[in-house]
């Protein structure tokens, strides 16, 4: 249970006098909540179709904005030990990336918001949080049967070992097998469930402070900075996942590490324990930034979206 707090009960100001003839006041103890709570009524009902349409339309003009700061991230990861990294070709890959990041985000903001707003209705208020944390992990597996194959492809071509997506998603099944595509996939989970989860949730829990605090709906810069802030954390918290996971997928068919463990083992035993800090920077810039992105991009076309529902277009028409 929380901490408490003294409230005054306004239907009974006085409570009944002493031997003295003199009146107290009759406190209440009432507990707060560890986290911000949400009345699931406040949000109107959005379906995996609007999903789709916000979390796709988010998805590909953040990937398009900062699709070069990505790519200099991944060369700096997978650089060996004091390797220096090109400069050129910073948009390699974009066009392929973009047809996975399309279906992936949609697919991920389509199962969120459902789950989110089901387990709101489900969860006592206090629990929230628990709800955001677990509609995020729900959408990231969902998301991951085309994120991964996307991501391979990606960091590969970023990496200049394939010239074209379809070069790629050729010679890499041919020589690695289908399975190739869904290199480093352990990985990827490891580093991009809690990511989503805990970027998520901080966003939401924010929002519904601010929200509480303001006592109106957030506008689209305020959704810009929370998104920032909730991104670049984030990202800063799992940097050494992300590490991880870029090497296992860039090593192709060498083998470089045996899985998951081994790869952070050899890390640090060749590079040292700081070589899992690598591209922290570019990566809290770039999902700071595409958190901001995101999240201003996804809340306005949602409200777009709420505003033109054949319901909303009716109930005006009334």
């Amino acid at each position: 249970m929380g901490p408490f707090a003294l409230a005054l009960d306004t239907k009974n100001s006085f409570a009944a006098s002493d031997a003295s003839g003199r009146k107290m006041d009759n406190l209440q103890m009432v507990p707060k909540n560890f986290f911000a709570s949400v009345n699931s009524g406040e949000e109107k009902p959005f379906d995996f179709l609007q999903g789709v349409i916000a979390g796709g339309t988010a998805g590909v003009v953040v990937e398009t904005t900062l699709y070069p700061i990505d790519t200099i991230k991944t060369r700096l990861q997978a650089a060996r030990g004091g390797g220096q990294i090109a400069l050129k070709g910073l948009y390699s890959g974009l066009a392929g990336n973009l047809a996975g990041v399309l279906p992936a985000s949609a697919i991920f903001v389509g199962v969120y918001e459902p789950a989110k707003q089901k387990l709101l209705k489900m969860l006592p208020e206090n629990l929230s949080a628990v709800a955001h944390l677990t509609a995020g992990a729900l959408g990231g597996i969902a998301a991951s049967f085309v994120r991964v194959p996307t991501e391979v492809i990606k960091q590969r071509m970023q990496t200049r070992q394939f010239a074209s997506a379809p070069d790629a998603v050729r010679l890499i099944v041919s020589k690695e097998g289908f399975k190739g595509l869904y290199a480093g996939y352990g990985s990827f989970l490891l580093r991009d469930l809690p990511f989503d989860a805990i970027q998520f949730c901080i966003y939401e829990q924010l929002r519904i402070g601010y929200k509480l605090a303001a006592k109106r709906d957030l506008n689209d810069p305020e959704n810009a900075v929370i998104g920032a802030f909730a991104g670049a954390l984030t990202g800063a918290i799992t940097t050494p996942l992300d590490v991880i996971k870029t090497r296992l997928m860039v090593q192709g068919s060498a083998n470089q590490y045996k899985g998951i463990v081994d790869c952070v083992r050899t890390i640090v035993a060749e590079e040292g324990a700081p070589a899992l800090l690598k591209g922290i920077g570019p990566r809290v810039l770039w999902i700071g930034i595409g958190g901001s992105i995101f999240f201003g991009v996804l809340e306005r076309t949602k409200r777009y979206l709420a505003q033109n529902r054949p319901d909303n277009a009716a109930s005006k028409q009334d």
